[in-house]
């Protein structure tokens, strides 16, 4: 039996287990509803999650004012530092931080005072950086917070591998989370940033929408580490199949890829904003009203919605549960 890492030991070190991303409670009036996120992210840890990352992409970052994202960090430490009083482990939490150089490092200052454990920098907005204006402005961001930062490999911020052996070598950038899915050059990365002598410490995860539909490929290649968004609303599937993944039990992960994960993509590609979207849904499905997602997204359709309510079903059968609570 292995010994969870203490609260005192580094990020890197505590990330472990599935990586739980909450999405962002709205009440009927669509404000900030603190006390059904307070529910859903202390249901997250107990459920198991490794660590949870506050107000990142599937808790609508984009769509918080700064209060609100403070306000929101600050209830997922709470959460945490609960289940710990309770006997339970301390899981870190992180936060999002992004826009400009400026606005992020704000963010960073924000996530600070909450007392979160770090950050998940999400690529700057909107411009399309070269690789050395990308390694200013994280290392500028490293150097104005003491949280430990993970860089967020997506749309407009893609890494050369140099790139990224670079940043492993900055004090505080402590991984890289890759949205983008090309594996090549993901192993790449892996080998330039271990050429260079700065693997100790640096940690790398799937963060593609459903991580679990390319686990199997990633593992190959050494990374282990994803996040799970079908954890927000089926935790049993999403341990399941992270159980399964990390034993080495391929003959469960592919029952669960073909009966749950490819069609879950398949529904999720029907429409724009539902990596998010369909998220809330789910979680609404299973009996928490977190409400519905903020402008410019849009709820998923009816028929979408039954497609996923059947979906769950078939999830917890597969795995034994039995049914939606």
């Amino acid at each position: 039996m292995t010994t969870a890492p203490s609260a005192s030991a580094s990020l890197a070190e505590r990330l472990d287990g599935l990586l739980f991303f909450p999405v962002t409670a709205y009440g009927p009036d669509g404000a900030l509803d603190l006390d059904v996120y307070r529910t859903h992210v202390r249901r997250g840890i107990e459920a198991g999650a490794g660590a949870v990352f506050a107000c990142c992409g599937t808790g609508e970052f984009h769509a918080l004012t700064p209060e609100e994202f403070h306000d929101c960090v600050t209830v997922a430490v709470e959460e945490a530092a609960a289940v710990e009083a309770a006997g339970g482990v301390r899981v870190p939490v992180v936060a999002g931080a992004g826009y400009g150089t400026a606005l992020a490092i704000q963010y960073a200052e924000l996530a600070e005072r909450a007392g979160a454990d770090g950050l998940l920098a999400m690529p700057p907005y909107l411009v399309v950086a070269d690789q050395e204006g990308l390694v200013r402005h994280y290392t500028a961001l490293a150097g104005a917070t003491g949280l430990d930062i993970i860089v967020y490999q997506r749309d407009n911020a893609v890494f050369a591998p140099e790139t990224v052996a670079r940043l492993a070598q900055v004090p505080g950038i402590i991984g890289l989370k890759d949205g983008l899915g090309d594996l090549d050059l993901m192993q790449r990365i892996v080998s330039a940033v271990r050429e260079a002598g700065a693997e100790e410490g640096f940690r790398y995860f799937n963060g593609l929408p459903t991580a679990e539909l390319t686990g199997l490929a990633y593992r190959a290649i050494g990374v282990t580490l994803y996040s799970s968004a079908v954890f927000c609303f089926v935790p049993e599937v999403a341990l399941a199949f992270h159980r399964a993944l990390m034993a080495g039990e391929d003959d469960v992960v592919n029952r669960l890829l073909d009966g749950f994960f490819r069609p879950l993509v398949e529904l999720r590609n029907q429409g724009r904003g539902y990596a998010v979207s369909l998220v809330k849904a789910g979680v609404r499905l299973r009996g928490l009203d977190v409400g519905e997602v903020r402008a410019p997204l849009s709820e998923p359709s009816a028929e979408h919605v039954k497609a996923l309510t059947e979906l769950i079903e078939r999830g917890l059968e597969l795995v034994g549960e039995g049914g939606a609570r």
